[in-house]
């Protein structure tokens, strides 16, 4: 058994760990910004390809305290690298310190380079290692003296899902859609709507989650190409989701003033798989009416700080407020914003809010049901 750790944007924590305890890993646990738990070498396929909401999967080789240099070192140095990185394996380092007295991060980068080198010189019986093969990306973080070391199997963030080559101005992360999605409750059976829909994300997420079908298989990832992880592994792993995805039809809608934007959606849309379940219209979110008793409707629409001058959102909210009032009594609506005025404008408080992170931009998940 090995310790996996997730990390995550902040607010996500409880989703991602609900994500791995359906996966059935052990001894999950939630933590500020990250999730972790105990898995097998299969596991690390497993989380890859069907998180949702996290944002990689590091392999944890220890943690140690690391006051000074000399404790990095010998405690980066007693790892058993060798289980992971072959002779010829290519490691670079990066990390983050926080409220530590080793507050260099190139320092610390330099330090455990050196550490890693020399365990894996003196295992290999090599004065200088070649570094020509796969990558293993090793990361740290020095959090109040403690030191913290990592094997990144992901390679890029789990956000990259594939499917948008390109996007519109201030796009939404594809995990934090996807969470949104999952904060509504949708699983496919009823309306889903999206009237500031942009290039797609959050009603392509909701077809991904009605298709139960694995974001990550349209995607390669680091620990794909390490020698010390039977490739047989990834093929198992891709069986395992593909057999779990489900096929039928899903009332998917998304909508959007721009021309421009709705076009791209289509694309992305088909580039994720999913252009057989999701429609796309040009769409005024001032004019948005459905009739149909039961829907969720999740929406990113623009804040004001990043898209549009602050009174034109505070405008735009009181006519989407609008429209939302006419919608059936059991709809359930979540929204997206970092306005501060945004209850107000929209002309109701939230039965709930969460706090949440658009990249680095606070937000708030508010969360109405009518």
């Amino acid at each position: 058994m090995m310790t996996l750790t997730v990390p995550c944007l902040f607010g996500l924590e409880s989703l991602v760990a609900d994500e791995m305890r359906r996966l059935g890993l052990q001894e999950v646990r939630a933590e500020n910004g990250r999730v972790r738990c105990r898995g097998t070498e299969a596991d690390i396929p497993r989380l890859n390809l069907n998180l949702r909401c996290g944002q990689r999967v590091l392999l944890e080789l220890g943690s140690f305290p690391a006051g000074d240099f000399d404790a990095l070192f010998e405690g980066t140095r007693a790892l058993p690298w060798e289980h992971f990185i072959p002779r010829d394996g290519e490691f670079p380092v990066k990390g983050y310190s926080l409220q530590s007295a080793l507050h260099s991060v190139p320092a610390c980068q330099a330090i455990v380079k050196k550490a890693v080198a020399r365990r894996l010189g003196q295992v290999y019986g090599l004065e200088t290692l070649p570094e020509t093969a796969g990558r293993y990306q090793i990361q740290f973080s020095l959090v109040k003296d403690v030191a913290a070391l990592y094997l990144d199997t992901s390679g890029e963030a789990l956000h990259k899902r594939g499917y948008r080559a390109q996007g519109v101005a201030a796009p939404l992360r594809e995990t934090l859609a996807a969470a949104l999605v999952l904060l509504s409750r949708y699983r496919g059976k009823d309306p889903f709507c999206d009237p500031f829909c942009g290039s797609g994300t959050i009603p392509i997420e909701a077809a991904l989650i009605a298709k139960n079908r694995a974001p990550g298989l349209d995607r390669s990832f680091a620990a794909q190409r390490w020698s010390t992880l039977p490739s047989g592994l990834w093929l198992d792993a891709a069986q395992e989701a593909q057999d779990k995805e489900f096929h039928g039809a899903y009332d998917i809608w998304g909508g959007d003033i721009d021309p421009a934007a709705v076009e791209l959606a289509r694309r992305n849309a088909s580039l994720a798989g999913v252009e057989d379940c999701v429609r796309f219209e040009v769409a005024d979110a001032g004019k948005f009416h459905r009739s149909s008793e039961y829907g969720q409707l999740v929406t990113n629409p623009p804040y004001g700080e990043r898209l549009l001058e602050k009174k034109e959102a505070e405008a735009l909210y009181r006519a989407f407020g609008e429209a939302y009032r006419t919608l059936p009594p059991k709809w359930r609506v979540v929204v997206l914003s970092s306005h501060t005025e945004f209850e107000r404008c929209f002309g109701r408080k939230a039965d709930k809010k969460r706090k949440l992170y658009n990249g680095m931009l606070k937000c708030d998940a508010f969360v109405f049901s009518r």
